[in-house]
């Protein structure tokens, strides 16, 4: 059923009343049927009382006293609420019967030995009648009281009842339908404004958010947490704007020094050793874009959450002496000393893997700017179980230490144009430790280094 939001609101709503409605009416149309019938079956009682004190039993003799009540005008007349009576023996043959029956006679159950109640029509009126076995004085029966009382009244409000739901029911529900999908429609107007907003918030107009419904309620809720989406798509659409321009800058200097070495390369014959330093340049340029978009691609996978972790146990000392043997080189070009006291005892848990990529991304931060001829030490904190990798370079501002970890971020333009690099090592280092459960965290004064410290989970 291809409905509208409101009309399936009012639907809903109406099949909910109308279920209750019924439900309602059949339980007063009961209660009205039951208490009918009990009022009428009452009467006969009363009247069968009445009969049965000018009764009595004589062997199988039933002797009837003369009662004046019987000469009342309801046992004479068979036309407004008359009460019909008749008195039979054991045989079955009428030894009295009300003159209001006339010739007719009452419907009976012989050999009945409890009172019973039951309808039958009567000159094509409806009689509710009560049949009551007689008793002698030996408890045996020896014959049948049949009394009935119409019961027009009470058909009558029974199908005035019954007339109430055929001919109210459809129109109260009718009227309901339609009351309840103007009130739908009232209630989700504030719905149809939230998706005309919506629908018209694209990348040019990324800032506009969802007007806030009057009421604190659950679409006051709804959008305030789709203003809150807003919030978070705008801020990531702009650091992805941010970082596609970041890398557009990164990648249009090594192009332009590799267009620009071409380029002087053609213009005259040169000597051989001239092309070998121009191509070395070029193959330098060409590293470095390999580099930055390693780097990018291996971040996309980070935040994705495809890359598995792998946990072992790892002993410091010797993971650190490996690192060491592949950055000598380095370390020897800049003439700076890698000292560790790590204890042969240090261990943690993490991915090996990670756990290189880390460390190996601040030693190269060290590297990059340490001071000539200076040290990066590496320290092991028991108590704490945290690994601080330091270094002697000119340290960062306060302001700049914030901003350490965020992509493209060089501490400054003058470290920029001395130190070659992406700024992307330190986003990829606060990656990785977030996936592990490790703390990172960075502490410097300018002139004085800057400290890495990883605290990693016990």
């Amino acid at each position: 059923m291809n409905l509208r939001f409101k009309n399936r609101i009012a639907l809903f709503n109406t099949l909910a009343v109308a279920i209750t409605t019924l439900l309602v009416f059949l339980v007063v149309y009961a209660v009205v049927y039951f208490t009918a019938y009990s009022h009428l079956d009452s009467d006969i009682r009363q009247e069968k009382d009445e009969v049965f004190r000018n009764l009595h039993g004589q062997g199988d003799s039933i002797i009837i006293n003369a009662m004046p009540e019987w000469e009342e005008n309801e046992h004479k007349q068979a036309e407004v609420n008359p009460t019909f009576l008749q008195i039979l023996d054991k045989q079955g043959r009428i030894l009295f019967r009300s003159a209001n029956l006339q010739k007719d006679h009452l419907l009976y159950e012989p050999d009945l030995s409890a009172e019973k109640f039951f309808n039958i029509q009567f000159n094509s009126k409806r009689i509710r009648q009560g049949q009551f076995p007689i008793f002698n004085e030996q408890k045996q029966i020896i014959g049948q009281l049949n009394i009935g009382i119409s019961q027009v009244e009470s058909a009558l409000v029974l199908y005035n009842l019954r007339m109430t739901l055929y001919i109210a029911f459809p129109l109260l529900l009718l009227v309901l339908y339609f009351a309840t999908s103007l009130a739908a429609s009232k209630g989700i107007a504030p719905v149809n404004q939230l998706i005309q907003t919506a629908g018209r918030i694209n990348d040019s107009s990324i800032s506009t958010r969802l007007p806030l419904p009057e009421h604190r309620d659950e679409l006051y809720r709804l959008a305030t947490t789709i203003n809150d989406l807003l919030n978070r798509i705008e801020s990531s659409f702009r650091r992805e704007k941010q970082i596609t321009a970041d890398v557009s800058h990164e990648l249009r200097t090594p192009l332009a020094a590799i267009r620009g070495t071409l380029e002087v390369l053609i213009r005259k014959q040169r000597e051989p050793h001239q092309y070998e330093e121009k191509i070395g340049q070029v193959i330098r340029e060409v590293d470095r874009m390999h580099q930055l978009l390693e780097q990018l691609l291996q971040l996309a996978r980070l935040e994705a959450g495809s890359v598995p972790v792998h946990r072992e146990a790892i002993r410091l000392a010797p993971f650190l002496q490996s690192l060491q043997d592949k950055w000598q080189t380095r370390l020897d070009e800049k003439q700076i000393r890698l000292l560790s006291s790590i204890p042969e005892d240090a261990c943690v848990t993490a991915d090996s893997a990670f756990l290189e990529l880390i460390v190996g991304n601040l030693i190269d931060n060290a590297l990059k700017y340490g001071t000539p001829g200076g040290t990066i030490l590496c320290n092991w904190d028991a108590h704490t179980h945290s690994l601080t990798v330091s270094d002697d370079g000119p340290g960062v501002s306060d302001e700049q230490l914030s901003l350490l970890f965020n992509r493209f971020y060089r501490a400054d333009s003058s470290r920029n144009s001395r130190v070659q690099g992406t700024g992307l090592g330190l986003s990829i280092v606060k990656k990785l430790t977030d996936l592990q459960g490790i703390t990172i965290h960075a502490d410097s004064r300018e002139g004085e280094g800057i400290a890495f410290t990883l605290r990693f989970p016990f």
